[in-house]
């Protein structure tokens, strides 16, 4: 066992519940498509950035550009570390203040201006993409501007802008996905004029680096404290914190990702974001446009991805013709250029969205980064199928054999992470499918609880059939069964027919499960998954056809073009569709949850013999930690001087400079 709270499914389940934000205030795209509603009309015009905006941005963008054709990424893979120089040339460029306003020394770019400054970043090595959304998106900054008092604003984001590296630090050994284990506390001291933090940070991102970090840790409840998990912001300078490793991982070789312990570390009342027990409900906030970072580093990868599988199998000829040619690699180049189309409208389409303000893209920005961290995977899987032994091989050996330097592998292993951080997959879709279903629960009431007795369940159903008595009617026909429907989309108006049509049977097999598991939905994870997966199909197939006849309206060759990518990719994505439709109600999921359970009870044990486990006897599951004082040598460092104004404290010795 670790050494997380021990708390009850319940306990952890209520935690999530208080923590989800509750009012929906502005239209959902998305929400609504759950619902059997497609609402075109909240994504068709496709919004569009300001004038003024548009020209700063692309003003910011040349200059990046040509400072990032001065940079080398092999280096950063090379040497598994992003050298300070090209820190400092990011800094001076105002990269750690994109997205801060400019009264607090950012460059008050929108999202669009940010992901696609990512995506170039990107494009020299993942690594330096990562530096920057760790920051920018869930680090200081984000919290800050959403939450944060004028004082603290004023105070820390003009050390942000300037390039003081921050990071967020949640997670613990024994704590990822499930907050109500956390360990880590922040007891008032002096009278509760301020806290003194306790606790170990696992998988801290830009941590190593960091001069300031987000902590989320745990106040107990008393008098004058209504406690729970708060968010605070610390200096990395503090006595009592050591960085104790940096860690290594299969790809983003260059990132600074440790593991962080606080001992008895004050941290000052004015340096709480927020209220007490607000912590989680500020960080899910962050992540609502925070998550937007990974749909955008997958997308400058499909981009990349399409040029080397273009270039390549132009080049590369096998059987008198280019390889590109055959049918068998002419489907992945396809796949490879559909998709990418979809991932950078899908992208584009939510950052206008967060940008106009108009709508609420916390299903949408969920949606993109587990539908971009999925697609991406493919894409790359793709690029190296294409290339052959050369996809297999590292970009250091090809340049060493006199080929061009090719990171095709490499690309398999930075992207893998996105299926992972900010969520898994996993918990992405039963995140989503809790926004899916929330019109249901809440007309459900009492029947979709597993606690309330047959007299609250016979009141609640008698509630709910009022519920469905309007919503049903409303879901047998609609504007997708018309021929004529959407004809301004032309060719593209069946695929958009097809959305509308699909999102009310999506809808329509919601409420089926509902009714067939009431309580005992929660539990069926496949089926909630399928849900959300068609969504996500069919927001990305809404955003394609938008997005093509945007183009087609600016510039009528590249729209016609865009029209071709859009037409593909929906004759793609309503494959899979069906194939989601037909394993609803038609799936292995309760023989896989018997199998597994045996498999967990050691029935099958024997089939594991005939090898051997190299892992066997290294060390425990997860490590065990305590509370106290650090034995290990405060690996922290700096790439760039502090920012503070004040010195560091006596008796604390500074985190060590880059060299």
């Amino acid at each position: 066992m670790g050494n997380g709270a021990q708390v009850t499914e319940k306990d952890a389940r209520a935690l999530a519940e208080a923590s989800r934000e509750t009012d929906w205030k502005k239209p959902s795209f998305c929400k609504e498509l759950f619902l059997g509603r497609f609402r075109l009309d909240l994504i068709h015009p496709h919004p569009r950035a300001d004038r003024e905006s548009t020209e700063s941005a692309g003003q910011f963008l040349t200059k990046l550009r040509q400072y990032c054709e001065t940079l080398d990424g092999m280096v950063i893979e090379r040497e598994a570390r992003i050298p300070d120089e090209y820190v400092r040339g990011l800094a001076d460029l105002g990269c750690f203040g994109i997205k801060i306003p400019k009264e607090y020394g950012g460059l008050g770019l929108n999202t669009v201006a940010y992901n696609k400054a990512l995506m170039l970043v990107g494009s020299v090595h993942a690594s330096l993409s990562v530096l920057l959304s760790a920051h920018q998106s869930i680090g200081v900054p984000e919290p800050l501007k959403l939450a944060g008092s004028p004082e603290q604003k004023q105070r820390f984001l003009p050390r942000c802008a300037k390039g003081a590296v921050t990071a967020f630090l949640l997670t613990e050994p024994d704590v990822g996905s499930d907050p109500a284990r956390m360990a880590s506390t922040a007891v008032p001291i002096e009278g509760g004029a301020a806290y003194e933090l306790d606790g170990l940070k696992l998988w801290t991102t830009n941590g190593v680096v960091a001069e300031l970090v987000v902590v989320m840790a745990r106040v107990p409840k008393s008098d004058g404290h209504r406690g729970g998990i708060s968010a605070f912001i610390v200096e990395v300078d503090s006595p009592g914190i050591t960085i104790e490793r940096r860690n290594s991982f299969m790809g983003l070789r260059g990132i600074e990702n440790g593991v962080t312990r606080f001992h008895k570390v004050r941290v000052p009342k004015e340096n709480l974001v927020g209220r007490e027990g607000d912590g989680l409900k500020i960080a899910l906030t962050t992540l609502n446009a925070g998550r937007l970072s990974i749909p955008a580093v997958c997308t400058g990868a499909g981009k990349w991805a399409l040029k080397i599988a273009r270039e390549w199998s132009n080049e590369r000829v096998q059987w008198g013709q280019p390889v590109g040619k055959h049918a068998a690699v002419a489907g992945k180049i396809s796949f490879i250029a559909a998709t990418t189309y979809a991932l950078e409208a899908v992208l584009d389409l939510s950052a206008h969205m967060n940008d106009e303000g108009r709508n609420d893209i916390r299903i949408e920005a969920a949606l993109a980064k587990l539908w971009a961290s999925e697609m991406a995977s493919l894409i790359a899987d793709e690029l190296v199928q294409i290339r052959g032994g050369r996809g297999y091989e590292t970009a250091d050996s090809l340049a060493a054999r006199g080929e061009r330097a090719v990171a095709a592998e490499q690309l398999v292993r930075d992207l893998r992470i996105n299926r992972i951080f900010e969520g898994s997959s996993e918990i992405m879709r039963l995140l989503v499918a809790r926004e899916a279903v929330d019109a249901h629960l809440k007309a459900a009431g009492d029947l979709a609880d597993p606690e309330a007795d047959r007299k609250a369940k016979a009141r609640a159903a008698a509630k709910a059939s009022g519920f469905y008595a309007k919503w049903l009617p409303q879901l047998v026909t609609g504007k997708g069964q018309l021929p004529t429907s959407f004809r301004e989309f032309g060719p593209l108006g069946t695929h958009l027919r097809f959305v509308e049509r699909t999102a009310r049977k999506l809808a329509r097999s919601t409420f089926y499960g509902m009714a067939r598991w009431q309580a005992g939905l929660e539990k069926r994870q496949g089926f909630l998954g399928r849900i959300v997966d068609i969504g996500a199909e069919l927001f990305a197939m809404a955003a394609v056809c938008v997005r093509a006849e945007m183009q087609r309206a600016e510039n009528a060759t590249e729209g016609a073009a865009a029209y071709e990518l859009a037409e593909v990719f929906c004759q793609q994505a309503r494959l899979r569709v069906d194939r989601l439709f037909e394993a609803l109600f038609s799936n292995t999921d309760d023989a896989d949850h018997r199998l597994a359970t045996d498999t967990l009870d050691g029935r099958y044990a024997w089939l594991e013999a005939g090898v051997l486990d190299p892992s066997e006897g290294t060390g425990p599951w997860i490590a065990p930690w305590e509370p106290g004082p650090s034995t290990e040598e405060n690996l922290g460092r700096r790439y760039l001087p502090s920012t503070a104004e004040e010195p560091a404290p006596r008796g604390r010795k500074r985190a060590k400079s880059a060299t």
